[in-house]
């Protein structure tokens, strides 16, 4: 997480060449229905007063650095690194950084309505009630918090928020609301799924937000993203993105339209992004993707 690292310790310096007062900075990242999603920068030191905050909304944030103290109702915790800080609908709670200066979090906000339904497919009755200040940085969470962080990171303005979202509420639901029931898939979701391969497949480079797949596939949000997952042992987003970088190489190897053009019209934003992504995907750059294939025939 060193990169997520760097912004949090450009902001505590530069709060101390300034002689600024403590703060709490929060930057909107996505928003949805019933959800929300914000990079939030703290830089508290460990010589200044402890505060206090209330949670407007059900709020599962990821600690991306730094690290601090949390007390509320249900105790207190230290929260590091990986871990997740969670909270209730009206619940105050107060945060102190005796460890250390500032941390960087990356935290979801819920409606009372989308967090009851998000509880309710992940096998939790009733009104949900976390019943923890966090949950620690378990090996179970760690592909999750991996590709949390890659997107905060890479993607900050355009990452699979909703999709995200879903996730980090069905664990917080799973490690800290006590379940009653396991979830069970629909009988029909793996033809759900199917229905919704068809229409990335058609067209990956349009803009095929969750929603859309999901009523495509008939499934609500949540269950879609683990019936995707099950079935295609991909979550939709690296899907998608899969499906545009592959009918973007084979452009590549068959035609002489430009890199950037390329990128474009695959459904990224800049060429910068596609280089990147193209790059994780196969190993090589687009550039030498082309021309190791032309050289081949």
């Amino acid at each position: 997480m060193g990169k997520i690292a760097v912004l949090l310790n450009d902001a505590c310096g530069e709060r101390d060449r300034l002689g600024a007062e403590p703060g709490l900075r929060a930057q909107a990242l996505a928003a949805g229905d019933g959800w929300a999603v914000e990079d939030v920068l703290c830089t508290y030191r460990p010589s200044d007063a402890s505060f206090e905050e209330r949670h407007g909304r059900y709020r599962v944030a990821l600690v991306g650095a730094g690290m601090f103290a949390c007390r509320g109702a249900r105790g207190r915790e230290l929260l590091t690194p990986g871990s997740l800080l969670l909270g209730n609908v009206d619940e105050g709670f107060e945060c102190g950084h005796v460890h250390g200066t500032g941390d960087r979090c990356l935290a979801f906000a819920y409606s009372a309505q989308m967090f009851e339904r998000l509880a309710f497919e992940a096998g939790v009755r009733g009104t949900p009630n976390l019943r923890a200040v966090r949950v620690p940085p378990i090996a179970a969470l760690a592909p999750l918090v991996a590709e949390a962080c890659a997107a905060w990171v890479e993607e900050p303005g355009r990452g699979a928020w909703d999709e995200l979202g879903i996730r980090f509420a069905a664990a917080a639901a799973r490690f800290a609301g006590e379940p009653t029931r396991a979830p069970r898939s629909p009988a029909n979701a793996e033809r759900g799924v199917a229905r919704a391969v068809r229409l990335i497949e058609r067209d990956p480079c349009a803009a095929l937000a969750l929603d859309v797949l999901a009523r495509e596939a008939t499934l609500s949000r949540f269950h879609f993203v683990r019936a995707f997952a099950r079935v295609t042992s991909l979550t939709p987003h690296r899907y998608v993105m899969r499906a545009r970088l592959r009918r973007a190489a084979v452009r590549l190897a068959t035609d002489d339209a430009r890199v950037v053009d390329v990128a474009m019209s695959s459904g990224f934003r800049d060429v910068s992004s596609f280089n990147h992504a193209f790059r994780a995907e196969f190993g090589t750059t687009p550039r030498q993707h082309r021309e190791r294939l032309r050289r081949a025939s």
